[in-house]
């Protein structure tokens, strides 16, 4: 997946950015911060990685969304002192031995370390996707879009958002889906004895249950209603098992 990465600069970054992402903006002092930008109504526009970087924050995102996220938050500076950029950098992963200047991923222990450099990585042969599948990870495009809502994809356990931060643009719909009620949908992962498709419609007893997202073979992540998934699934004429995450 190719990643964007934009430098953000000026004395007010910090607060220009709290009031709109769903993470503290605060915890940049321990490390990265993954948070996303949300609607008014809740719903995603993107997510990425805060990364501090001296008198300046680096934005890690999807190079599709990076275009349209700049002009977003282009829309909210108003006379705030901040300046957006591309930053010039390339995202470096990795597992195992964290290098210098690299950062634990704060998605799961299990997706090792990412690091900026100035040339681009060459020599990283690891499967993300079966390892996305595996942890219950989304990605922008796959798990992650305009329909979106944050807490249906695992945020809250990916650490991706903060409820105790205060105000931000789309903050009241996603507290009242904490603590108001009991998601009915959401993201979980399926098993199959023969390998899945993307794509692919989920029946529960023959009722539509949701649709079989990222696949790594036998493995995939899918958006099911869990109220219909306790017995009966079913995609592409084979038996799942699956996991709420």
């Amino acid at each position: 997946m190719s990643r964007e990465i934009l430098k953000i600069t000026g004395e007010d970054r910090e607060h220009f950015l709290q009031g709109l992402v769903t993470n503290d903006v605060a915890r940049l002092k321990d490390g990265l911060v993954y948070t996303a930008m949300l609607t008014p109504q809740g719903k995603y526009i993107a997510d990425f990685f805060l990364v501090p970087d001296g008198e300046a924050i680096l934005l890690d995102v999807d190079a599709a969304l990076a275009k349209s996220l700049a002009q977003r938050l282009g829309m909210y500076k108003l006379r705030s002192k901040v300046a957006i950029a591309p930053a010039g950098l390339h995202l470096h992963r990795g597992l195992g031995t964290r290098p210098d200047g690299a950062f634990d991923d704060p998605r799961h222990e299990g997706l090792g370390w990412r690091a900026y450099r100035s040339e681009a990585q060459d020599d990283d042969t690891t499967d993300w996707a079966a390892l996305r599948v595996a942890l219950g990870v989304p990605e922008t495009g796959a798990e992650l879009g305009p329909d979106t809502f944050i807490l249906e994809m695992g945020f809250e356990r990916l650490h991706g958002v903060d409820f105790k931060k205060g105000c931000y643009v789309g903050q009241e719909v996603t507290a009242r889906m904490k603590h108001k009620t009991e998601l009915r949908k959401g993201l979980a992962r399926i098993t199959a004895d023969a390998p899945l498709s993307a794509g692919d419609e989920i029946l529960a007893d023959g009722k539509p249950a949701g649709t079989v997202l990222s696949v790594a073979g036998t493995s995939a992540l899918a958006y099911l209603r869990f109220d219909r998934a306790e017995k009966g699934l079913e995609a592409g004429g084979q038996a799942l098992g699956f996991e709420k995450l």
